[in-house]
């Protein structure tokens, strides 16, 4: 394998070529486990390759500019005996670092600023004679030669010394590229450790200062600091740094990683993983000892705590009332004591071993390296809930004045537990209502009705439109079956008029009252656009288009299709009189005895979803035997419980009926099936392309550059070798457990590699994405101009679709389906950024100018970069 890197120094590229197996697969790098919030998840960890980090010496790709901080203090045997030989490191790397930090031990201070203090600076020079822990001078007036190794310290926290380095010292050496904290002495593995720590709290401020950050800390299980292992964290430490800075996503997606290195022997050749966040709590009692006397020294005190009984190196736990031992007899009223930190590391641990393998503190305990991104922010949680008041009811209470009145027009009742204050004490509920913020520019009522989707649209909506909107409760159905106007938006709003975006399902949506303001209301469908999410429309669709511009991508890149009509299997032969090509292709495969000669084709219901009722066949008996077996699978015709059979017959595979009720669904569109399709050389699954697509008004239509690849269950094989559909259905939906262990959905660009027999060659992506660009433009507008009954776009609506396409072995992209709403969990959760990304640039298009509101930001984050949304068409259909 032959790595190209760029030295900063000189134009010219350095190339080595490492031993076999040692490597970096780019893939598995790429995957980052829940970027956005991996504390937020337990998702299984993912590998990075250390051996690449720890090959042949080389000059990094980049020289940075790197502001070093920490919450230790400066160099110290007994409180900081890791920094200077991270610096030696990171210099011998070629970077320029800056070192600014607290002047003495600030261990548990989080990101603390000490208000009402002026902050003033030392300036030290380290010690020449070594680097693990050896002090160095201190002087009150910087040097007169403007030495380049002398630090700053200051009489602040981690998060002031990021902020006084960053802005007051240190301008002569140019912008800082790279934050780093640390190294810290001890883990900052887990919440516990993590929401206290003033390592990451420095990594914290840098990150809201927009620099890039990393924390580092170092976890050692001896009180014996060997500097054999010290120097080979440092070693790795500065490997880790230069890929996550190389590799930094785009967007807004990471603010700063958290890096947690065992100071174990040979942490040069052992993993690195992307990790989540342990979420942890401690436990029963006091994290305070009292004393009686004062506290000793505050660095002694510190290094008791990592070192001392119960601490880092320790596997015992405190004894019941060890850890908090009070002197004396039991006085009436209080008793003076003091109080010492003494946390109970001993929880952190149990926690971990308790908890299942992949997060931080089990990377650490197994002796790897743990890298986890992070936001810089408490995430919120329960975001349903999000800028509704809370009332209270107090029977006492005062009247609300009248402008409280307006903000809580409507309401939500939530109950909760119980509480029994007496016998005649009632359940206790709470009321919310929707905040209105003052002068909006537009009310929204965001009501997806998907878990999955609704928290990415409501997070997109505060990112891009803060205090530009408010929110209000979606319209309730009434009970009074005769009234026209249940469900209306109009009873939400507070005048008719008012601008007002509504983002909820398609039944949901109050499509009357879009009609009658079409400058004040927009919402997130068309009316009609089966000519496009119906397969049998789709079909007529693409033949009318190709009909009148034989030069279109369509003619290429969509399979012609035999639409037909069976009401009931006993008529399938008359059903087929004019599908000349279908039938004339059977008769033909009749006389061919070699199976693999014989022309294969796909059966999809018309308006089926989600892979149901899709049969491969080559024959007239092999579809007659289709139809007959729907058929004889479906419940009675006779039987009392209709509602139960239509459920079954809309495709409910768990409930065993992947049958079609012919007399419902009677729509089929059969085509020639794709063999042999387009397989990787590292996976042979069969694997369809999904991309999202977004319609603005009449008509802009973009595709979204970050496609998804959604793979089979099964090793792919031909059509008469193996008729399990497993292997050639790639709907994830649809797969409970198939023969390989590879992620069922990928990140299409992932699968794009140097070498082609790993994987996809990068100029063949680039044409696969090319064309799907073409045909999606084609598509979409041969559906506006030729189906003009059947797909009729609003100027004052938007619509996300998802577009399947299909590659065969030369690289050819054909169009299989269009979808309305698309199944967007079936993405999972490890590719849950692609889909926040799409939403956010979703609603930067569709929203910002109808309303006249800038959006915030220039583009990307959530997943998303300046350019995902490509412009793919502007249709002209002169309506506004």
């Amino acid at each position: 394998l032959v790595v190209i890197q760029h030295l900063s120094v000189k134009p010219r590229p350095a190339i080595h070529v490492l031993p076999r197996g040692n490597f970096l697969d780019s893939e598995i790098f790429l995957t980052f486990n829940s970027l956005s919030k991996p504390y937020l998840t337990n998702q299984p960890s993912t590998h990075l390759n250390s051996t690449h980090f720890n090959s042949a010496k080389r000059k990094p790709a980049v020289t940075m500019h790197i502001l070093l901080t920490n919450d230790d203090g400066p160099p110290s045997p007994h409180s900081s005996p890791y920094v200077h030989s991270l610096v030696h490191q990171l210099q011998q790397a070629g970077h320029v670092v800056s070192v600014c930090l607290p002047h003495t031990q600030r261990s548990w201070i989080g990101k603390a600023h000490m208000i009402g203090q002026t902050v003033k600076p030392l300036y030290y020079r380290p010690s020449t004679e070594g680097l693990f822990g050896t002090e160095g001078t201190t002087t009150t007036r910087p040097s007169a030669n403007g030495a380049d190794d002398e630090w700053i310290l200051v009489d602040g926290t981690p998060a002031s010394c990021v902020q006084i380095g960053l802005h007051h010292f240190f301008q002569e050496r140019g912008p800082v590229d790279l934050v780093v904290s640390g190294p810290n002495y001890g883990r900052n593995t887990t919440a516990v450790f993590a929401l206290s720590s003033g390592t990451l709290g420095g990594a914290l401020e840098a990150a809201v200062c927009k620099s890039k950050a990393i924390a580092l800390s170092y976890a050692f299980f001896s009180r014996n600091h060997d500097p054999v292992i010290i120097e080979g964290a440092a070693r790795h430490s500065v490997k880790v740094i230069e890929k996550l800075y190389q590799q930094w996503p785009a967007g807004d997606e990471v603010d700063l990683y958290s890096v947690n290195v065992p100071l174990v022997e040979g942490v040069e050749t052992h993993k690195t993983y992307f990790t989540n966040m342990l979420q942890n709590y401690w436990r029963d009692g006091s994290c305070f000892q009292e004393i009686d006397g004062d506290a000793g020294d505050e660095d002694e005190e510190e290094e008791k705590i990592r070192e001392g009984a119960f601490g880092e190196t320790s596997a015992e736990k405190p004894k019941q009332g060890e850890e908090a031992k009070a002197g004396g007899e039991v006085a009436k009223g209080h008793r003076h004591k003091h109080f010492k930190w003494a946390p109970r590391f001993t929880d952190v641990y149990q926690s971990v071993e308790e908890a299942a393998p992949g997060n931080d503190g089990w990377a650490v305990k197994e002796g790897y390296t743990s890298v986890t991104p992070l936001k810089a922010n408490f995430w919120h949680a329960a975001q349903e809930l999000h800028q509704k008041e809370l009332i209270l009811d107090s029977p006492q209470a005062e009247a609300p004045a009248k402008a409280e009145t307006e903000i809580t027009r409507s309401s939500t009742r939530l109950p909760m537990r119980s509480s029994t204050f007496g016998a005649q004490q009632q359940s206790t509920t709470v009321t919310t209502t929707e905040t209105t913020v003052a002068n909006p520019k537009f009310h929204a009522i965001i009501n997806y009705e998907d878990p999955y989707v609704q928290p990415l649209i409501l997070e997109a909506m505060e990112r891009l439109f803060p205090g530009a909107y408010s929110l209000l409760p979606a319209p309730q159905e009434t009970a009074n079956d005769d009234a026209e106007n249940a469900a209306k938006l109009v009873v939400s709003l507070p005048s008719p008029d008012t601008k007002i975006l509504h983002i909820a399902p398609y039944e949901s949506l109050d499509f009357d009252h879009v009609a009658a303001h079409p400058t004040t209301s927009l919402v997130n469908s068309y009316v009609i656009r089966k000519a496009l999410i119906r397969k049998h429309y789709l079909s007529s669709t693409v033949d009318h288009w190709i009909a009148k511009h034989p030069s279109s991508s369509l003619k290429t890149h969509v399979k012609r299709g035999e639409h037909f009509e069976v009401d009931y299997a006993e008529f399938l032969d008359d059903a087929l009189v004019e599908a000349f090509d279908l039938r004339e292709s059977m008769d033909k495969n009749e006389g061919i005895e070699e199976e693999s000669e014989k022309e294969w084709w796909i059966l999809k219901p018309g308006m089926s979803d989600r892979g149901q009722g899709i049969r491969l066949f080559s024959s007239m008996e092999e579809l007659q035997g289709i139809f007959d077996e729907w058929e004889e699978e479906r419940p009675d015709s006779d039987d009392e419980d209709g509602e139960e059979g239509a459920a079954t017959a809309a495709g409910d595979r768990e409930g065993g009926g992947d049958y079609i009720t012919t007399s419902h669904l009677r729509h089929f569109v059969a085509q020639p099936y794709i063999h042999p399709p387009l397989l990787l050389p590292s996976d042979a699954r069969k694997f369809h392309i999904r991309t999202y697509v977004l319609c603005v008004g009449s008509l802009d239509v973009y595709v979204y550059k970050p496609m998804l690849a959604l793979f089979a269950g099964k090793t792919y094989r031909a059509p008469w070798e193996d008729a399990d559909l497993d292997g050639h259905l790639t709907n994830t939906c649809l797969q409970g457990g198939g023969e390989s262990a590879l992620p069922p959905v990928k990140r299409f660009w992932d699968l794009v590699s140097s070498s082609s027999s790993s994987g996809l060659p990068a100029a063949a992506a680039d044409r696969i994405f090319e064309r799907i660009c073409d045909v999606t433009g084609d598509v979409f507008e041969a559906a506006a101009r030729e189906m003009t009954i059947h797909f009729q776009p609003l100027g004052n609506a938007f619509e996300v679709f998802g577009l399947d396409f299909l590659v065969d072995e030369e690289a050819r992209p054909w169009l299989l389906e269009v979808n309305s709403f698309p199944d967007f969990k079936q993405t999972g959760g490890d590719l849950r950024g692609v889909v926040a990304g799409f939403w956010k640039e979703t609603l930067r298009k569709a929203i910002g100018g109808f309303f006249g509101v800038e959006p915030v930001g220039g583009g990307g984050g959530g997943g998303a970069t300046d350019g995902d949304m490509v412009h793919v068409r502007r249709v002209d259909l002169g309506r506004r």
